[in-house]
């Protein structure tokens, strides 16, 4: 029986050859052969092995979303994009030159970021049946080709970063130690998602200085701390899809750390987080349009934690990809809000960087 296996393995690794199949579809071949080896058993072993395709499918589905869906928002708003918006003149549209620039800009970045990610977790990836298929953890590409890939997204990083004033260059390259360190974090602290949020957030401090040359602190500082407090929010309800691998294989999340009390900590995120925005709005003189939507999105995330179950990936994974409204609100309300300004002589007299 062993010797009729080896050579079952070998013709099938000689047809997953040809076909080019992943590793991981690869393994569940495997796993299906042996067990049902009899002849007997063929149709068990075909219907085994469809199964184990649809549930790689399955699983190229949910890792393909965790790229395009984590908040679209979060790229606009609080980093680099929106806090250009931020900066524009009283009564006018942000520079769409800039705007695009900082867009391209933070997909690459976010990109790189999860491209590191993914190098730090291969092993712990593929322990957990949602990130199992991700490319290094199933073995589809090499390390030494992520590095590759990494390469080339920074490298395109940097370009972006170079066409920005030396105070934005500086600015920006002091978060590549973060953007590098921050999925380690997940070893050593219950709170790496408030790491993270000390890392997606940056763009807070650097759309601004790319617009006006340096940061206006009263107005960064608070737009960071909310950004901050989001990440914390969204990417909490995050975790908590994975709290059961991540007990077993040893990673920690602050989903981990509050249990049941996470609607509490989430709440208090949140008011923090619609707090700061007040203050910065105050900070840059922000009209109606912008506090009218702070209240919308005080509004939705009211009912996205209250309406949460921690219990159920499904609901996780809804509640968190809804935080794209969050981002879309906040950057129309920060654009509303700078047309509606009043381009006169009371905004020239006290422009804000003379405060």
């Amino acid at each position: 029986m062993s010797h009729m296996l080896t050579r079952e393995h070998a013709c099938l690794d000689d047809m997953f050859d040809d076909i080019q199949a992943p590793t991981g579809f690869r393994q569940t071949a495997r796993k299906a052969l042996k067990k049902f080896s009899s002849k007997s058993s063929t149709r068990a072993f075909s219907e085994e092995l469809r199964h184990g395709k649809q549930d790689r499918s399955s699983y190229q589905i949910r890792a393909s979303r965790r790229f395009a869906a984590r908040p679209l928002g979060c790229c606009l708003p609080l980093r680099a994009p929106g806090t250009s918006g931020w900066a524009a003149e009283p009564g006018c549209l942000p520079d769409w030159h800039t705007l695009s620039l900082f867009g391209v800009g933070a997909v690459l970045m976010r990109g790189a970021g999860c491209t590191i990610n993914d190098m730090w977790d291969r092993d712990y990836d593929k322990k957990v049946a949602r990130t199992a298929s991700r490319p290094l953890a199933a073995g589809d590409i090499s390390t030494f080709q992520s590095f590759i890939f990494l390469g080339g997204q920074l490298s395109l990083a940097l370009c972006v970063l170079l066409c920005l004033n030396y105070y934005s260059i500086i600015l920006g390259a002091a978060s590549l130690s973060l953007v590098i360190t921050y999925p380690l974090m997940k070893r050593i602290t219950y709170w790496p998602q408030l790491v993270l949020g000390l890392t997606f957030n940056w763009g807070a401090l650097l759309g601004w200085s790319a617009v006006r040359g340096s940061c206006e602190w009263s107005v960064c500082l608070p737009l960071y701390l909310a950004g901050v407090m989001w990440t914390l929010v969204y990417d909490t309800i995050y975790a908590h899809q994975d709290k059961r691998d991540d007990i077993i294989i040893g990673v920690k999340s602050t989903a981990l750390q509050f249990k049941e009390d996470t609607k509490q900590w989430l709440s208090g995120f949140s008011l923090a987080m619609l707090l700061s925005l007040c203050v910065a709005g105050m900070n840059c003189n922000q009209t109606f349009p912008y506090y009218s939507a702070v209240a919308a999105i005080g509004a939705h995330l009211a009912h996205q934690i209250y309406t949460l179950d921690i219990d159920k990936p499904e609901d996780c994974w809804k509640k968190f990809a809804s935080n794209r409204t969050v981002g879309v609100l906040l950057f129309i309300g920060i654009v509303l809000g700078n047309l509606w300004k009043r381009k006169d002589s009371k905004n020239v007299e006290e422009p804000l960087e003379n405060r």
